[in-house]
């Protein structure tokens, strides 16, 4: 049972439990998600079972596209509206455009703080264990790539936006930020994963449905192929030799090859059409090396 299930998850399950319940009804025991969302987010939720769980790196690489709803007025320490409130604020006298422009340094690549409630481990614990003690520590800002940030709607005091970023964005420390650059604190209200690379939420499969395909035995056709993945890169087809040089881990110059000029990857068929593996080009020695092999 090797692929990808696109889940939507729905609030109040964490992203744990789904894996637990795709666990339950498929038998597999590998199986594993792609970008933990948090028990209150909804939204687009990928599932990896079997070989698919192996993909799950570039997964979490991948672009993901929000839509927030962001409570004006309001801080918490959590930074979402499960939190407890730390300071409140009067965003009646903010305007549409004095919001737009505060949202403009949001945009491109930021330095961004973790929330404490978060999974990023200070000393081995994770943050959010500290926090829970009532405990507190400095953390270290990181950067994130906010590709696409727009306001799509504003009716006092939650403003609706439309966010595209790269892996390791808090969507909660967005909310958290612009509250603290208008001055009147925010929280993070609602949050919905409308996409997470190839996986988008109008082809997303609800946890009713999904029981009803297992029930009735009409599961694998909600089951994405592996290389759903990875069809961004090049593709190449090998020989039955070249396929076992591959299986064997040794590293390969393909003849020709015009992608070689700098560091990249490509996915390899077998010649009736089966994946074979993920390979890796090294520019320092013109070679490149099986990096997954699923066959």
């Amino acid at each position: 049972m090797d692929g990808i299930l696109n889940i939507n998850k729905p609030g109040g399950r964490t992203s744990f439990s789904i894996v637990a319940m795709v666990k339950r009804l498929s038998g597999e025991r590998r199986v594993g998600h792609a970008g933990t969302l948090d028990p209150a987010a909804t939204g687009v939720l990928p599932v990896c079972l079997g070989q698919g769980t192996r993909v799950v790196e570039f997964l979490i690489d991948a672009t993901k596209a929000y839509q927030a709803q962001i409570e004006l007025g309001v801080a918490t320490d959590t930074y979402d509206a499960s939190g407890k409130i730390t300071c409140q604020g009067d965003p009646s006298q903010i305007s549409q455009r004095q919001l737009e422009s505060a949202l403009k340094p949001f945009c491109g690549l930021i330095q961004q703080t973790p929330p404490m409630y978060s999974a990023v481990k200070y000393q081995g614990k994770p943050l959010y264990e500290l926090a829970r003690a009532g405990i507190k520590v400095a953390r270290k800002s990181r950067l994130a790539k906010i590709y696409h940030l727009e306001l799509i709607d504003f009716k006092l005091p939650v403003a609706t936006v439309d966010v595209v970023c790269g892996k390791g964005t808090y969507i909660r420390s967005i909310a958290h930020d612009l509250g603290q650059a208008l001055g009147c604190g925010a929280n993070l209200k609602s949050l919905i994963r409308l996409r997470c690379g190839p996986f988008d939420i109008k082809d997303a499969v609800s946890l009713p449905q999904l029981e009803d395909a297992f029930r009735y035995g009409y599961w694998q056709h909600l089951v994405y192929p592996i290389d759903t993945v990875l069809l961004h890169w090049t593709a190449m087809v090998v020989s039955d030799d070249t396929s076992q040089v591959i299986k064997n881990g040794c590293p390969l110059i393909f003849e020709n090859d015009d992608s070689c000029e700098q560091p990249n990857r490509c996915r390899v068929y077998t010649p009736d059409g089966c994946l074979l593996g993920v390979l890796r080009f090294h520019s320092g020695r013109g070679r490149w090396q099986p990096e997954k092999v699923f066959l």
